[in-house]
């Protein structure tokens, strides 16, 4: 499916329910988004689907372990893996630090490694990265989760092409042929995206996978739609993430939401599965009733109808000056000066909308000392360049006042 296929299907005729697997306690009242109690027949599970060329069947819903998790039982990552959710995704810099710790007592209570799909990642700025210092961070990554091997190693946050020349490439094939991961590729947050893509695409191989930002927010970006074409005909699996397209305000309220047959946090993962090209989406859920919502989306065989996708498109429009695309290019190129716009944005967001000030915290102590020498008057000149009317000065103030001490 190509993005033309995919946004004509996106306002297709409504499908009739479809519905296996799965049962509903209760319907849903207009505007009901929380606390509904999802019930799931025996054998319940979440769909797969191939990732890419490699031979890796993901669950389309995918466990994000950026929490805190329970080293002794975790509960949801349990409860994830009887509905087929035995992807995990973490990084080292998760939990500040203690995911893989967290992770690898739930990977010996399986008892099967090889019933279980870990992704991991490592983050290394341009400046700092080398081949030797990314290695020796997934050496470290495999000894706390205490298993000999990653089924994807993502490069964490890259967001410049120098990371993808040849000795990064090499690094991923060497590693491959090691054992010590079966798939190589890498994560991008910001606007940078699409041409990292296209990159990767460029390279003839080398790169199985990519984890992008990507939401209802991002349908009508027309680069970045060209760069998943590129990527899906090149085989490289897909995995979307920040797929709820939050931002760190209530909005969203302003269209009211009245589906009776999805939460707006459903219907929005839903849009995303709707679009065929993209294999699996990396969700962060923090207790059982998170899980269960979005397990029951994902077995759910009942598409958005278009009213539904109508309100999501509508939310998008209404809240686009509070939503940061993650292109500084564009206010830091002509100011030429590094202002770290989506950093602090997404600290905000983590903040206001995650309710996780621990989190916030730990990902603004690394450019707080920066941000607090910026001239004033270049982050108001940045505002007024945003093509999106973000509000800058009210962002860095807020990030300020609510994790700044």
């Amino acid at each position: 499916m190509n993005r033309r296929t995919f946004i004509s299907s996106v306002f297709g005729s409504l499908m009739a329910v479809e519905m296996e697997g799965i049962s509903y306690a209760s319907s849903l009242l207009p505007g009901a988004t929380e606390k509904k109690e999802w019930k799931f027949l025996p054998g319940s599970k979440v769909p797969t689907k191939r990732l890419g060329k490699t031979d890796i069947d993901t669950p389309i819903l995918i466990m994000g372990c950026c929490q805190e998790l329970d080293p002794v039982y975790d509960k949801k990552l349990h409860r994830c893996y009887e509905l087929g959710v035995n992807h995990l995704d973490t990084a080292q810099m998760y939990a500040e630090g203690n995911s893989h710790k967290t992770i690898a007592p739930f990977i010996k209570q399986i008892g099967d490694r090889k019933k279980l799909i870990i992704a991991s990642k490592v983050h290394l700025s341009e400046d700092e990265a080398t081949p030797e210092k990314f290695i020796k961070n997934l050496e470290s990554s495999l000894e706390d989760l205490e298993t000999d091997y990653l089924d994807i190693f993502y490069m964490h946050i890259v967001k410049h092409p120098r990371l993808l020349e040849k000795e990064f490439i090499e690094m991923g094939d060497k590693l491959k042929k090691t054992g010590k991961i079966r798939y190589f590729g890498f994560s991008v947050h910001h606007g940078v995206a699409p041409e990292l893509m296209l990159k990767a695409c460029e390279l003839g191989g080398g790169i199985d996978v990519i984890m992008f930002k990507y939401s209802f927010r991002e349908f009508g970006y027309d680069k970045l739609n060209r760069a998943i074409d590129a990527c899906k005909r090149a085989g490289i699996g897909l995995i979307a993430m920040k797929t709820l397209g939050s931002i760190p305000d209530e909005a969203e309220e302003i269209v009211p939401w009245t589906s009776k047959n999805f939460t707006k946090i459903q219907a929005k993962l839903k849009a995303v599965w709707g679009d065929e090209r993209i294999d699996g989406i990396a969700s962060q859920m923090t207790n059982i009733q998170q899980v269960h919502e979005n397990a029951w989306a994902a077995i759910s065989k009942e598409k958005l109808s278009k009213d539904e996708m109508e309100k999501l498109i509508q939310i998008a429009k209404v809240t686009d000056h509070l939503y940061c695309r993650g292109c500084s290019y564009i206010c830091e190129g002509k100011l030429k000066k590094k202002l770290y716009v989506e950093d602090v944005w997404r600290c905000l967001l983590y903040a206001k909308n995650y309710k996780d000030i621990s989190w916030a915290n730990y990902c603004y102590k690394g450019i707080k000392d920066y941000v607090r020498k910026l001239s004033p008057r270049d982050i108001e000149l940045a505002g007024k360049l945003c093509p999106h009317n973000l509000d800058l000065v009210k962002i860095y103030n807020e990030v300020e006042k609510i994790i700044g001490s």
